[in-house]
Order: C-alpha cells, then structure tokens, then sequence
C-alpha cells in the first residue's frame, strides 16, 4: 500500500492490500480483504467490500458498488467471493455481487469487459472476456457468459441461463433460455433471430464459417432441435465454429434453448 495514491476523505480499512499505482479517490471505502491489483483507479464514492479482488488496469467509476453481500434470500453470512479481471470499465452505479454456498462460492468477472452505467452482475455468475453490458442490463445469479457476449441496455437474463462466445442480445429484451454462440436474440421475450453478423464479421469471421453456421442453424430450424443437434455433431469436416455450438447445445444446461425459428 505504501505506493498507493489514498484521497485524505477516502476510507481503506487495515487488511486491504493495495498493490503499486492504484488511485483510491475522495469518499470511496475498501474493505478489508479486499485486493487491488497494480493500475486500479477507484474514481470517487466507490465501495469495495467483502472477499473481493480487481484486476491490474481496471477503473471504477462513482458509486460502483462491487462485493456487498448477494441478493439472495438464502445467503446466510457464508465465506464467498468476487474476482474481477484486468482492464475492466466500470461505469457509475454498476453492482456485482460475490458468489453463494449454494452456487460454488465465487463469481467471476473476466478481463477487458465494459459494464455501463447500472449493469448489475448477480452472485455465482461466470463473465468472460470482452463482454459488454450496456446501460442497465441485468444478469441474474448463476448465469455463463461467454467470451464477446453484447448484452443490451434495459435487458434481462434469466438466472441458469447460458449465453454462448460471441452472441449479441438487444436492447429490452428478456432472455429466460439459453443462447447458441454467435446468436442474435431480441425481443420482449427474446427469440433466435439469427446469428449476430456485425460481430462476427469485426472478428475477422470468415465468409465459410459464416455460411456453415447459417446453413447450421437452418438445419436445427427444420427438425428436432437437439436430435439434429447430436446427428450433426457426428458429421465429418465440421468448422470449429460449427462444433463450438454443437458443443454448446449437447452440453448440460438448467435451461431450454431459444431455438432458430424455421
């Protein structure tokens, strides 16, 4: 902590280890176990609490609330944890809880993700890389967000969903199943409406691997969703990206899958 940059009105409770070049500013509060890595800017009015570690690089803007106790009727003062990765965003009023007894004890937050203003992160969830939440966005508990998942302003995902590598969910949309990677899902209640393209294509996707997962998801439209599932993943010279959804769909879920409509 020695090399730390501590505002005279911030308050950094004895226990905390605060690592070289962290800036903590006016009127935050860091709890005791909690560990900033090297380059954390804490910007103002922030709280870090609980068992709760950030990543080198990642900035929190005011009143970010990151470790408070997580919104479950069933927690009971259990030993859990949040650990947020490096180069975060953190923008004003975003929530993340640690995880529960019940769903493994940790939440996890991965490195270079943007979480806008009132996004909130629910115990016991797994956030990858490059994810994006954009202003307000809600992911229940025990949710899996894969790597470059967009998740739009005003939308919600359901708690045990999984949303798959590259997909993108719109603006007010409700999830309540499961997402195949590089999905687009929009909608009140959001539905399949195909893969999300502008993603796919600033990734640097190829045009065949684009068309097989079209004629992919066409195939899964036209039959038994999970039974053309598991005879496509038996067929010869699929493309990764082919196999990383078939993966997906035959992989164990607590949800149903938002399907491609035929």
């Amino acid at each position: 902590m020695a090399d730390a940059t501590v505002h005279p009105l911030a308050l950094v409770e004895a226990g905390a280890e605060l690592a070289a070049d962290v800036v903590v500013g006016p009127f935050c509060h860091v709890g005791p176990q909690v560990r900033l890595a090297a380059g954390v800017h804490l910007k103002s009015h922030v709280v870090v609490t609980g068992d709760t570690a950030i990543g080198e690089g990642t900035v929190v803007f005011p009143f970010a609330c990151l470790g408070e106790v997580p919104q479950d009727l069933k927690f009971r003062g259990e030993e859990t944890r949040l650990v947020i990765g490096a180069r975060n965003r953190i923008r004003e009023y975003v929530t993340m809880n640690p995880g529960t007894q019940g769903g493994g004890g940790v939440t996890t937050v991965g490195d270079d993700g943007l979480f806008m203003a009132g996004a909130h992160v629910a115990h016991d969830c797994r956030i990858g890389d490059r994810v994006i939440l954009v202003n307000h966005a809600s992911v229940a508990g025990h949710c899996d967000l894969g790597d470059d998942v967009i998740v739009g302003g005003l939308s919600g995902v359901h708690q045990f969903v999984r949303i798959g590598r590259g997909a993108m969910i719109g603006a007010v949309t409700m999830v309540t199943a499961d997402v195949l990677p590089f999905g687009l899902v929009q909608g009140p209640r959001g539905q399949l409406d195909g893969l999300n393209l502008v993603g796919l294509k600033r990734r640097g996707a190829a045009r065949a691997d684009i068309a097989a997962l079209r004629e992919l998801l066409g195939a899964l439209a036209s039959g038994s969703f999970r039974d053309t599932a598991r005879s496509r993943a038996e067929a010869p010279g699929l493309t990764a990206m082919e196999r990383e959804v078939l993966d997906f769909i035959l992989g164990p879920s607590e949800r149903s899958f938002l399907a491609p409509r035929p």
